[in-house]
């Protein structure tokens, strides 16, 4: 018996230590923000466009609104990087969380920076959530944004 419940509590083990994002193509499937404490539904509209990119040593991360048209003026196009979020750089897991050592970003502050998201996967579905933080948009509030994936590679 106590055999048995040793090579359960091994495989429980190496099961939880193996347990993580599978490298692949992931595409957006929704995007959500709450600030303090009130949800907002949709942030970057109905249907988000952008991929995430897990490789074995990388992470990448591409994420656009919806319907983003080009800027013609130079506050257009200043307001184009409100509907975009991009960074890129190796990864590592921690337990539930996925470590980002952030190499190149649309936020230049963020480069040389650790950006940490908490992962959970149900089937073929990778949902990152963000540590709570200041609001880009209102740095005087607090921000937890999460984020939905579909695999399709």
């Amino acid at each position: 018996m106590r055999k048995h419940l040793a090579t359960v509590a091994f495989l429980f083990a190496v099961t939880g230590c193996l347990a993580q994002p599978a490298p692949g193509v992931y595409k957006v499937v929704s995007f959500d923000i709450e600030v303090d404490g009130a949800p907002t539904v949709g942030y970057f509209g109905k249907s988000p466009q952008g991929y995430i990119v897990l490789t074995k040593s990388h992470f990448m991360s591409v994420l656009t609104a919806e319907g983003r048209r080009p800027g013609r003026s130079s506050d257009e196009k200043a307001a184009q990087l409100d509907s975009l979020i991009a960074y890129a750089g190796p990864y590592r897991i921690e337990g539930d969380k996925l470590i980002v050592d952030v190499q190149s970003a649309w936020v230049e502050a963020w480069k040389g920076t650790k950006q940490s998201r908490t992962w959970k996967i149900d089937g073929n579905r990778l949902t990152l959530t963000t540590e709570r933080a200041p609001y880009s948009r209102d740095p005087s509030k607090m921000a937890t944004a999460t984020l939905s994936f579909e695999k399709v590679e």
